[in-house]
């Protein structure tokens, strides 16, 4: 039987930065990841995957020493964040504003699991066992005994699920899960075009769901299409010549001549742990909770996890104290939790106040908009809070 400190099931983003924000500690750390992301190369074109990472997301692949990985592959900032329905009842976002030169970075979810792995490799403490998979888990009174796909017996002092909205890890606790769909799917669109505005991000409301482009270079970047699951369906049932013919019948008219690289779908669905710890195993990131991606909160809200329960772990290990101890893995809950909830709360606020047709409703939300324009000092801390500032 193997023995580890720490055992991360899932070495995707959030999994990777918890590995890295703890090895400094000294603690023996096990990352245990069913495939290895594909190794990067600059002709490659955008993957389908992004996520939009907030100032503090940034600051913490900065300290994780992963920062200037990625960067050297591809990172993509912007500038402004739009988000209206009705033209001439937008709320702008500028970076300027706030004294700062961005308001986000437009980053490839498989560059910043490179970006991680790459900084992992400078950790003797910390052991990257990929391929591989948990197929047991049983808690015992020194921890928990795991047992991978390939045979192996781990013995693990804690035990952190990274590993996803469908946590294998956390099946094996029992720890239920609050649960619905939103009845709607997401389309992702890469695409290349000669008009894109680069140093913006944008929203469109309508009544069957937000349309988004995220920039991701000069000329590339990428779409989001919400709407019922039927109609995402028989999009992407379509050539990429005829979904970009929809696109521009369906998209405002601001990109441009443009071509449709590559599409992907998704059902939305809202998950959220009872609770984060059971015993010795620890939830974080999508296995704790799932967003609408209607804000690209969703990474942000995992790295917050893994920065919060990096911080009580190394006090732990600074102070010579237990970092498997209940009341410190109970902290983190209390910290996290209700975080989380508020955001998953604002972002079904924001959905089903837009996805209506009510025309009172519109005149209301589009004045809301065009009010929260004008907020001046309100508008400011709200970024600032999304930022993570």
């Amino acid at each position: 039987m193997e023995q580890c400190d720490i055992a991360i099931i899932g070495g995707g983003m959030v999994g990777a930065l918890a590995a890295a924000l703890l090895a400094p500690t000294g603690l023996q750390i096990r990352l245990v990841e069913a495939k290895a992301p594909t190794p990067f190369a600059p002709e490659q074109a955008p993957d389908l995957r992004v996520s939009s990472l907030s100032a503090t997301s940034v600051r913490l692949l900065q300290q994780a020493n992963a920062w200037a990985s990625i960067m050297a592959m591809r990172a993509w900032p912007y500038q402004r964040l739009e988000a209206y329905e009705w033209q001439g009842f937008n709320t702008t976002f500028n970076a300027e504003d706030i004294d700062c030169a961005f308001l986000g970075y437009m980053v490839e979810n498989r560059l910043v699991q490179l970006g991680l792995w790459h900084a992992l490799a400078e950790w003797q403490n910390v052991h990257i066992d990929c391929p591989n998979g948990l197929t047991d888990l049983k808690q015992t009174e020194q921890g928990a005994t795991l047992t991978l796909n390939n045979g192996q017996v781990l013995q693990a002092k804690l035990v952190l699920a990274c590993d996803g909205a469908e946590s294998h890890t956390r099946s094996f606790t029992d720890i239920g899960m609050t649960a619905w769909d939103y009845a709607q799917s997401c389309m992702l669109i890469s695409m290349q075009g000669d008009a894109l505005e680069p140093d913006t991000t944008w929203q469109q409301f309508t009544p069957s769901g937000p349309r988004a482009f995220l920039p991701l270079g000069l000329t590339t970047g990428s779409l989001v299409w919400y709407d019922q699951k039927h109609r995402i369906k028989a999009l992407a049932e379509l050539d990429n010549e005829a979904l970009a013919e929809q696109v521009r019948l369906h998209f405002p008219d601001r990109m441009g001549h443009f071509k449709v690289l590559d599409k992907g779908q998704f059902a939305l669905r809202r998950r959220h742990a009872n609770q984060y710890v059971q015993g010795c195993v620890v939830l974080l990131g999508d296995a704790a909770h799932t967003i609408n991606p209607l804000a690209g909160q969703g990474v942000n809200l995992g790295f917050k996890d893994a920065q919060a329960l990096s911080d009580i772990i190394h006090h732990a290990v600074e102070g010579g104290l237990d970092f498997t101890d209940a009341k410190g893995l109970q902290r983190y809950q209390q910290q996290r939790r209700g975080d989380n909830l508020l955001m998953q709360g604002a972002m079904d606020v924001c959905y089903h106040t837009f996805s209506n047709d009510l025309l009172p409703l519109k005149i209301l939300r589009n004045l809301g908009l065009s009010v929260a324009e004008r907020s001046g000092p309100l508008k400011n801390k709200v970024m600032k809070y999304a930022m993570g500032l």
